[in-house]
């Protein structure tokens, strides 16, 4: 599937305001397709879509930023405890920080350790396999590979998924090329273990459609039907049973689904692979996917020798992100996807999964930058940046955004005026309920004043 014209505006967008040769990242022209040849066979290079940025003028200052945020952070909606850490990501320096000596409650900007750990320990071309394998004659087995985009059927938004449907089709070719017309089915989602569901989690998260049963097998992330609605009980047998359906409508006789253990050396009849890593990442990041991210998470510690497990996850990410140089020592983390209050993250870890996705050292974890939703353009900052004060951050910050009761966060990065590329993380986790819109357009605010600081 084509990437939609606004998607690969997104991305050409990011390079612009990512492009910085202290940052060590490729040049907007650069990240164009190279080169056409004219009909004497000479080589000339195709003009760049957008010039490279460049850095000029004073480096921003301590005093500068401190300056520009001042009444921004004194808005009492924030809360008592707020704070902001700003990284100079052009001269690779911490420039200012205010309130970011203690942890807070990330909500979803901890996807973007998630994330960040996934690039790292797989590659941002790394897929994931949804196979049907012969467990003898007249059986086979649908083994889940842990996709968390696997869909029944094709959808229209981006990326491309692999779906049910497709596999359905290519195994019953395989068979009836083997004269076989009718199968018993099993299903193995044994990629994963420890508990299905976070014990960190809110009771309502998974009877409410916020989160499903972690599983490495399912469909549509184990939805019964479209949005926050109700999750299969088990989305490994929900998955199983649109298979069966799917295999009976191309002319397989099949049983009803029962769990089983795929043979461990055995062929696949079939497979289809998902979307790659990076694709995957952007998707979980730009529309804040709880259930992707989860499902990254527990492949971060299968990657990482600790195990399909959430806590598994948690140790290997812990451990990807010390080797990617960022401390974790202050850190408590019990999830991928931010949803548990149990979470504490300190400001300048947020930031450092941003600022080593910038550094010239790690083009593998580009996505992560290129996947972060866009100012009052997409993604979950889509309604933002629309009340006063905001609109010199719009089409300018990329960020994460991070919402629970009383919590909100941000943090990515923006293009200051003078060229400068700015990291950030800001966050509040004692917001008064009442002032809740208020506090999130104070860091509307705040990271507007530092894509127009200059300073």
């Amino acid at each position: 599937m084509a990437r939609p014209a606004r998607a690969a505006f997104v991305t050409l967008l990011a390079t612009a305001l990512c492009t910085s040769t202290g940052a060590g990242l490729v040049s907007s022209a650069r990240a164009v397709p190279g080169s056409v040849q004219t009909a004497d066979r000479s080589t000339q290079q195709a003009p760049a879509v957008l010039p490279p940025a460049t850095t000029e003028g004073a480096a921003p200052t301590a005093a500068g930023v401190g300056t520009a945020l001042a009444a921004i952070l004194k808005d009492p909606s924030l809360g008592p405890h707020h704070g902001i850490y700003v990284y100079d990501a052009s001269r690779g320096k911490p420039v200012f920080s205010v309130g970011a000596a203690t942890p807070y409650t990330p909500a979803s900007t901890l996807k973007l350790l998630t994330t960040v750990s996934a690039l790292a320990t797989l590659g941002p071309d790394h897929t994931f396999a949804t196979k049907v394998v012969s467990a003898g004659k007249g059986s086979i087995v649908l083994v889940g590979g842990g996709d968390p985009l696997l869909a029944v059927q094709q959808a229209s938004d981006y990326p491309a998924r692999a779906t049910l449907q497709a596999l359905a089709q290519s195994t019953a070719k395989a068979l009836k090329a083997q004269g076989v017309a009718s199968v018993t089915l099993g299903y193995d989602a044994s990629l994963f273990s420890g508990p299905a569901i976070n014990a960190n989690w809110e009771a309502n998260y998974v009877p409410e459609g916020i989160a499903a049963p972690t599983s490495a097998l399912w469909v549509n992330e184990g939805r019964l039907s479209p949005g926050m609605a109700k999750r299969a009980t088990s989305p490994a047998l929900a998955a199983a049973t649109s298979f069966q359906k799917l295999l009976t409508q191309y002319g397989i006789k099949v049983g009803a689904a029962k769990a089983a253990a795929a043979p461990a050396a055995a062929k696949p009849l079939a497979q289809v692979k998902s979307p790659t890593l990076g694709q995957i990442v952007e998707y979980v990041n730009l529309h804040s996917d709880n259930d992707g991210a989860e499902v990254l998470l527990r492949q971060v510690g299968i990657a990482t020798g600790n195990g399909g497990s959430y806590a598994g996850g948690v140790k290997g990410l812990r451990a990807t992100l010390t080797k990617l140089g960022l401390d974790v020592s202050k850190a408590r983390i019990y999830d991928g996807s931010g949803l548990t209050r149990s979470n504490k993250v300190p400001l300048d870890l947020l930031a450092g999964a941003v600022r080593v996705a910038v550094s010239k050292d790690h083009p593998e974890l580009r996505h992560l930058l290129s996947g972060l939703p866009v100012a009052g353009f997409n993604g979950s900052l889509r309604e933002r940046f629309s009340s006063a004060g905001t609109g010199t951050g719009t089409g300018l910050v990329r960020a994460k955004t991070g919402t629970l009761t009383g919590v909100h966060s941000l943090a990515g990065y923006a293009r200051d005026r003078s060229g400068t590329l700015l990291v950030f993380a800001i966050a509040s986790d004692s917001v008064p309920v009442p002032k809740t819109l208020d506090a999130r357009a104070a860091l509307d605010r705040a990271t507007a004043a530092l894509a127009n600081c200059g300073c």
